[in-house]
């Protein structure tokens, strides 16, 4: 049986005046939130996947810039992130880090680049946001050069038929309006197999997150064929 997705399960939509607001404010939130998560672990998981990041890097949805510590000095770096607030804070992590790089305010359903133009894609954490998974990996897929590859690390739908699966499902509406549009609920794994990547690696893992809606992870390497 097919698994209920953000998109069969609509979220909270809020009035774009309370939203602006909103969306500010956890912009702010948003290093606070993850203080925890990333001490506890997953700074370091994100450190293994990025070790493998080489080339033209093209981040997706790049926050505040969580991943910055991370990527070797030698890739060309370019950091896309569509919200308004938290393109103004990594840009500002950007510049006090002292690396090259340069912020791009674009969706990934829509990003200003040519066909082929990177080696690498990164997308932390972001996939779950998304308004069209199948569209930004399609996009993904078009400035990614043949041979190029997607670094992933995601939290996903719990199994379905599991106690967390239902709660993921019922609480839907609530998370995706208080985290600006996450699903709790995506089968991400088959999106990026259905989208054409050949997964090389990957692990099932857990999220060190205080919320356990989003603990399901996965994380590691497909290739653009």
């Amino acid at each position: 049986m097919k698994s209920e997705t953000a998109e069969e399960a609509p979220g909270t939509t809020l009035p774009d005046g309370f939203a602006r607001v909103w969306g500010s404010f956890f912009a702010a939130l948003y290093n606070p939130l993850l203080w925890r998560t990333e001490r506890r672990g997953n700074a370091e998981r994100r450190s293994r996947l990025l070790r493998g990041a080489g080339g033209k890097v093209v981040e997706l949805g790049a926050g505040t810039g969580h991943n910055l510590a991370h990527y070797d000095e030698q890739v060309e770096l370019i950091l896309t992130e569509p919200h308004e607030p938290m393109a103004r804070r990594l840009e500002r992590h950007l510049a006090q880090s002292g690396r090259e790089g340069t912020v791009l305010r674009a969706p990934a359903e829509a990003l200003p680049l040519p066909e082929d133009y990177a080696d690498t894609v990164v997308s932390t954490l972001v996939l779950c946001t998304v308004g069209d998974l199948e569209a930004s990996l399609a996009e993904v897929r078009r400035v990614l050069r043949p041979g190029g590859q997607l670094l992933f690390l995601e939290h996903v739908a719990a199994e379905e038929g599991t106690r967390l699966h239902r709660w993921q499902r019922r609480a839907h509406g609530f998370w995706h309006g208080f985290a600006c549009g996450c699903n709790t609920n995506r089968e991400t794994e088959t999106a990026i197999r259905d989208s054409g990547f050949r997964i090389e690696k990957l692990i099932t893992d857990r999220l060190e997150f205080d919320v356990p809606l989003i603990h399901p992870l996965i994380w590691g390497r497909a290739v653009n064929p």
